[in-house]
């Protein structure tokens, strides 16, 4: 399965650390996003959303990480485990990973977007946008290991690449007890998190550089 991708990017970790839950092999293809690859016409072919991650699947081609997370899980799943097939216990993974793509990680790239793109300080209004992110995630661990259910599921991946970002954009999580129990126990439950590290640290690099620009 060829993955094109960039190894600090958010939603391409969220499908990296999935498919080594489901033992799948990705054949790695860099597409460098801050060079404009993913406008190179050979990668139009495949995507003309001109976004990562994108999998090519024995000629399937398919982009937008959430909708790849339940392919994958959906095809290579050796049971329901990570993506339930009982009707309420699915919505609740549903409404994580939406919660993820329209609430949780759009904070993030409202508010860091123009710092990473503009060089120009991120909105005070934004940033509280994160907060109130966070003080939702903070809501639905209340008294949950897990963010959809008793178990690990494809919601706590997506989700987990997202805070492991903030994490990584110097956003503590003190504030958030609940979060921060859970960030600590998915580092040992979550498949493939040294990867997960690995493209926090690039992604972490690129952000303190951005920012200290911004400063200058």
């Amino acid at each position: 399965m060829d993955f094109y991708y960039m190894p600090g990017s958010t939603t391409c970790r969220s499908v990296i650390m999935t498919a080594k839950a489901l033992g799948v092999q990705l054949n790695k293809k860099i597409v460098n996003t801050l060079q404009k690859e993913q406008l190179k016409p050979e990668f139009l072919k495949i995507n003309p959303q001109q976004t990562i991650p994108t999998i090519v699947d024995n000629g399937f081609a398919l982009w937008e990480s959430h909708a790849i997370l339940i392919y994958l899980v959906e095809k290579y799943g050796k049971d329901d485990s990570l993506y339930p097939k009982d009707p309420k216990q699915q919505a609740i993974v549903n409404q994580r990973l939406y919660f993820d793509m329209g609430v949780l990680y759009k904070s993030f790239t409202d508010y860091f977007h123009p710092i990473f793109l503009l060089n120009k300080p991120g909105d005070p209004e934004g940033f509280k946008k994160i907060e109130t992110a966070l003080g939702f995630l903070n809501t639905f661990l209340e008294g949950q290991e897990y963010v959809a259910g008793d178990h690990l599921t494809i919601a706590d991946i997506a989700i987990v690449a997202t805070v492991s970002t903030f994490v990584a954009a110097n956003i503590e999580l003190k504030s958030y007890p609940n979060v921060a129990q859970w960030y600590a126990n998915a580092e040992k439950v979550v498949p493939g998190w040294l990867e997960n590290l690995e493209g926090m640290a690039q992604m972490k690099q690129w952000y303190d550089a951005k920012v200290k620009d911004v400063k200058a």
